[in-house]
């Protein structure tokens, strides 16, 4: 793995920080952290984290309907599904926001501890919920809560390790550095998608819906305890502590950063609107669609799935490549396009059988890993040192939301009702922003 520092092949505190300033050796007796165990760091709290998200949001297409919404039709089921799914991304900000006061008052470590706690609860709460049929509506009251809970962990699980990357990545490597913390996506719904099928594959209907599909939120808490102790073992190090007050990655008030840098975080947000758009539109959308629309096998199609999201990590290391000969903007922008032209083919290949939907599920597993590679705080350089840890965690939270949150719930709403070509619609607005995000961006950075 490449050296992270430009300067001596380890990321040591007596570099000169953003005022100029040089902290004194004798200080920390230590101050060297390998960039190895930052990447390790960053890779397995994504991984967590996108492990949480993707065994819910299976869920939610293959368990919800028939548990919580009994009283509903199949597609009326999945649609309130996917209203809660959307839950945890208006909470998210919420938990931020929360929790960037929490770290002022406690420290990042205890943060950290609250932030993971809570999300291993509420993942782990889901699978000892009772169902419709047990407690009537309290059931779906109870699910809401807990999928709130998850919101709100996840805004508060922020660490900073990705921003510490990305300010003491090499100038010719910030693509590659940019994409490590982006491989806990494919890595992420590999492992849930995979439990869920073999699940399918060995289980009648009636014990999958019963108790086979409890198991996944064990598993989830079980893997969130593991990536807790991991990122503690680095974050509570002085050298790391030391690291971030030296890049002065430290938080500041929701109110402050958005009256000094609101532009810069509506254009973060909107930057990356393609990929993530185009995120649900490949894993969790075609999955509701095969399940409403065709007669094929689940537990295979999740295995389609499962191949598609190995194309997409090798086309995530792909676009650190890219990125570091055309530039983070251009790949962006790039992909951007690429998307659109997609879009444009939704209703033709998810109608053409097997081989259509095969071809635009794998298709677009591609594209998403080179863009979703580098969508991570693709602007954040924009924001001063002092804003920087704050402004990388809420820009993030708004592209979840605007890109992501409701994309299952309007992709399924308008097939459903209004065909296809409104689903081709829907990504190419998504595309259609991310360049407009991305020209503002660049007209600023000309104009300053």
């Amino acid at each position: 793995m490449p050296n992270i520092s430009s300067h001596n092949g380890a990321l040591y505190a007596n570099q000169p920080s953003a005022n100029g300033s040089t902290p004194k050796r004798g200080d920390h007796a230590d101050t060297s952290v390998d960039p190895g165990e930052i990447a390790i760091g960053v890779i397995i709290g994504r991984t967590s984290e996108y492990f949480d998200f993707f065994v819910y949001a299976i869920a939610s297409v293959l368990v919800f309907p028939s548990v919580f919404f009994p009283f509903e039709d199949r597609l009326e089921g999945t649609l309130y599904a996917f209203v809660i799914f959307s839950f945890a991304f208006l909470a998210r900000p919420i938990g931020t926001m929360i929790f960037m006061a929490v770290q002022q008052h406690l420290g990042r470590e205890a943060k950290l501890t609250i932030a993971l706690v809570l999300l291993g609860f509420s993942t782990a709460g889901i699978a000892f919920l009772p169902t419709y049929a047990s407690i009537g509506v309290t059931a779906i009251v109870m699910l809401s809560v807990l999928r709130i809970g998850q919101g709100i962990a996840l805004g508060g699980s922020w660490d900073g390790l990705p921003s510490l990357l990305a300010l003491n990545a090499p100038e010719d490597k910030r693509g590659w550095y940019a994409m490590l913390g982006q491989l806990g996506a494919p890595t992420g719904f590999i492992l849930a998608a995979s439990m869920f099928a073999y699940m399918l594959s060995n289980l009648s209907p009636e014990d999958f819906l019963e108790w086979g599909w409890r198991y996944p939120f064990y598993v989830a808490f079980a893997i969130n305890v593991v990536a807790l102790f991991a990122r503690l073992r680095l974050v509570a190090t002085d050298e790391y502590t030391h690291l971030l007050e030296e890049r002065e990655l430290q938080p500041v008030g929701i109110i402050e950063l958005l009256s000094s840098q609101g532009r810069n975080v509506l254009i973060g947000a909107l930057a990356a609107l393609a990929s993530y758009a185009l995120f649900h539109l490949v894993t969790v959308f075609p999955l509701s669609w095969i399940t409403l629309y065709s007669g094929r096998s689940l537990s295979d199609f999740l295995y389609l799935q499962v191949a598609g999201a190995f194309l997409m990590a090798i086309s995530v290391v792909v676009s650190g490549l890219i990125a570091d000969k055309i530039g983070r903007r251009n790949t962006l922008g790039t992909l951007a396009i690429l998307i659109a032209a997609l879009s444009a083919f939704i209703p033709t290949l998810m109608k053409a059988g097997e081989s259509g939907e095969n071809i635009f599920l794998l298709f677009g597993f591609i594209l998403l890993g080179l863009s979703y590679g580098q969508a991570a705080g693709a602007v954040t350089a924009n924001f001063p040192a002092k804003y920087r840890y704050t402004g990388a965690a809420l820009t993030s939270d708004l592209s979840w939301l605007v890109g992501a949150g409701f994309a299952p719930l309007i992709a399924l709403g308008l097939s459903a009702n209004f065909g296809l070509a409104y689903v081709s619609l829907y990504l190419l607005s998504g595309a259609a922003c991310s360049l407009a995000a991305l020209h503002l961006n660049r007209a600023l950075e000309i104009k300053n």
